[in-house]
């Protein structure tokens, strides 16, 4: 565990992570990234929360999707974007959401999305280790 500017904890885990968390980390250290793959976080204003599976340094998603968001709630494209296994009360999902929209997830439970065993071998200490074959 190692906490960056006081606010946020970090977990890595560079043994089973190293190329995935070094690339964040890398991203974190010059200010792009918050969070990190296998991190909990749960979303700002919607009833959610999930497991970051993958990350965006800027926004990469269709000129649709980004339209289909009402202007008032549009987030920047110019900062991290998060795929997440995500669930709430009625169901699990994919999720892609901003930076500006995520916040650490401090409830220390476990998620229990259907797809976690595809991404990651086991959750230690608050956060999901990806596998493997999973780094790229």
């Amino acid at each position: 565990m190692i906490r960056l500017s006081g606010q946020i904890t970090w977990f890595i885990d560079l043994t089973k992570q190293a190329t995935r968390t070094e690339k964040v980390f890398k991203m974190n250290l010059r200010g792009k990234a918050k969070f990190l793959i296998g991190q909990v976080v749960k979303h700002r204003f919607y009833p959610f929360r999930g497991i970051i599976f993958d990350v965006d340094p800027t926004f990469s998603n269709s000129e649709e999707w980004w339209e289909s968001i009402p202007k008032e709630t549009r987030p920047r494209k110019d900062q991290p974007f998060y795929h997440l296994l995500a669930e709430n009360e009625m169901t699990s999902y994919i999720a892609y959401v901003s930076e500006q929209n995520l916040l650490e997830d401090e409830s220390g439970g476990p998620i229990n999305h259907p797809d976690i065993g595809h991404y990651f071998s086991k959750y230690e200490k608050g956060c999901y280790i990806l596998k493997p074959e999973n780094s790229h």
